[in-house]
């Protein structure tokens, strides 16, 4: 496992003129929320592809928001084996339960280089008692994790493999595309194959098996590091899943 690299805070974007606000999915802040945030907000820090963000156990400081790159949530058995949570993108939240529940259930690591908003733990009580839109917010998206960890329960308990694959790679391309991290139909992450199979819950094996039929059907294209979503309509209707919806979300 990645050691978690000391934070080196910065400030290099001001709330008010946020990166994230350039994407339509995510909903505006008023001027009264980003003053909050802004005061909120203690630095960034940018983190290396591999580095360990969060350790399952600890008792961590901060609180999150992702500004670039991919990761994703983990936790790990005692002989190693990994089953990957969900992964995280642009405008995602990343500690809440740390911030609630004093410790980490799962590790957080990075899948490519990233840049986080940092905010300090203690400090979120403030935003409920001062900023009700913005806890309305933080609900919001404990509400959303739930949803989609409902999903991928629902995928790794019924679903069948190719079911299963079907269902990540769209999930994965549509949330992708909603964060500009999705060009010419390719997810823009350097995933590999052993990603994929941790998170699907099968084994590397089944899965190359698994994305080869996918690829012959004309759904998908994969290459080292890299998927093609050919046919995104069809791949929903393997999975049997109806797709994100559309409407703007909130951040922090």
């Amino acid at each position: 496992m990645a050691k978690p690299r000391p934070l080196s805070i910065k400030h290099q974007h001001p709330c008010d003129q946020c990166p994230l606000k350039k994407h339509d999915i995510l909903r505006d802040l008023s001027a009264s929320e980003t003053e909050f945030m802004t005061r909120f907000k203690t630095g960034e820090f940018q983190a290396q592809a591999g580095s360990t963000i969060i350790v399952e156990g600890t008792n961590s400081p901060h609180l999150y928001t992702v500004l670039s790159g991919w990761g994703f949530r983990y936790k790990t058995l005692p002989d190693g084996r990994r089953q990957i949570l969900n992964f995280i993108l642009p405008g995602d939240l990343v500690g809440l339960q740390g911030s609630l529940m004093k410790e980490m259930s799962h590790s957080v690591e990075a899948l490519s280089d990233m840049m986080f908003c940092v905010f300090e733990r203690e400090s979120l009580t403030k935003l409920f008692k001062e900023t009700p839109s913005l806890a309305y917010d933080v609900t919001w998206l404990a509400a959303r994790e739930e949803q989609m960890l409902d999903e991928h329960l629902l995928s790794v308990g019924r679903r069948t493999a190719i079911e299963r694959a079907a269902y990540l790679i769209s999930f994965l391309s549509q949330r992708a595309r909603r964060v500009g991290q999705l060009e010419d139909g390719q997810i823009l992450v350097p995933f590999t194959q052993s990603h994929v199979a941790d998170t699907l819950g099968l084994s590397l094996v089944h899965t190359n098996k698994t994305l080869k039929k996918l690829q012959a059907r004309g759904l998908i294209k994969w290459s080292e590091r890299s998927c093609i979503v050919k046919d995104e309509e069809k791949l929903q209707h393997v999975a049997g899943w109806d797709g994100l919806p559309d409407t703007p979300r909130p951040f922090i």
